[in-house]
């Protein structure tokens, strides 16, 4: 089999607010790490975890402890070591390894002119969350969706020799798929229209509200994938959506109503 290997980082302040619960926190930073090895097709297996902090109550710590492993436990991912060091604010980046059959790992770089795209599950929760955080009108729901991501672990399992390329969206869908699309060399048309929202989302915010949420919010972690199979509405327990057709253009055109729609889709940079 062959070992995959990620790392994600969050930052106080850049990727969470600082009144964020410890445990939303732990078990955040475990399941970003966990969508990257699930946009693999790969199985989780292992962590180390590198903490930075000011001091902090020891009911911080456990706290943060409970939500880190809760996430953990869910894929059977052990935490096998790591380091903490004092700092002027929350630092935690958690490594993760997992494996994959001998070259079946999913890329960014297998799309190819005439694969439908597809997404699981639906879109835009996590940015209106975050919008919402705070908020005495909050919706349970899409803040959960922010605070406790779900990783489609299983789903990407099931994608092996199904998808021909595959990213999970953690900037923005237009913004990732662009690169998965600039990786393998392609261009596509995205249907705005046909992007997946949630009850949630309809009952808190206008439909074209929604659907800016759901083209360029990130941290949703669902998973991005292009296929050239008949795909199935349901992988792994998961609504499946077909939003859009690859092509030779080396472009990104998004469409609503037939008409081309711009919007930003270069995604959160950090620089």
């Amino acid at each position: 089999r062959d070992l995959v290997t990620v790392i994600d980082t969050l930052v106080e302040g850049t990727h969470f607010p600082g009144d964020i619960k410890p445990a939303d926190l732990g078990y955040r930073a475990v399941a970003v790490n966990l969508s990257d090895i699930a946009a693999m097709g790969a199985r989780p297996m292992w962590m180390t975890l590198a903490l930075t902090t000011p001091p902090k109550p020891d009911e911080w710590l456990d706290e943060f402890a409970s939500g880190l492993f809760a996430a953990a436990s869910e894929q059977d991912v052990a935490l096998v070591g790591g380091d903490t060091t004092g700092g002027p604010c929350v630092v935690v980046s958690v490594q993760m390894a997992g494996d994959v059959c001998e070259g079946g790992a999913l890329l960014r770089s297998g799309a190819q002119p005439g694969d439908t795209i597809y997404v699981t599950g639906t879109l835009g929760d996590a940015a209106a969350g975050l919008s919402m955080l705070g908020s005495v009108n909050a919706d349970e729901y899409l803040v959960g969706r922010f605070l406790r991501p779900t990783a489609r672990v299983t789903t990407g399992l099931q994608l092996e020799g199904v998808a021909s390329a595959c990213i999970d969206v953690s900037d923005g869908l237009a913004g990732d798929l662009r690169k998965l699309l600039q990786a393998s060399g392609v261009g596509a048309d995205l249907n705005l229209d046909a992007l997946p929202l949630s009850d949630a989302m309809l009952a808190a915010f206008d439909e074209d509200v929604g659907r800016r949420f759901a083209a360029t919010g990130g941290d949703d972690y669902e998973l991005c994938f292009t296929s050239s199979h008949n795909v199935p509405a349901e992988i792994g327990g998961v609504p499946v959506t077909a939003i859009g057709t690859v092509n030779d253009s080396a472009d990104l055109v998004c469409r609503s109503a037939g008409a081309i729609v711009e919007i930003d889709d270069s995604g959160y940079r950090h620089f």
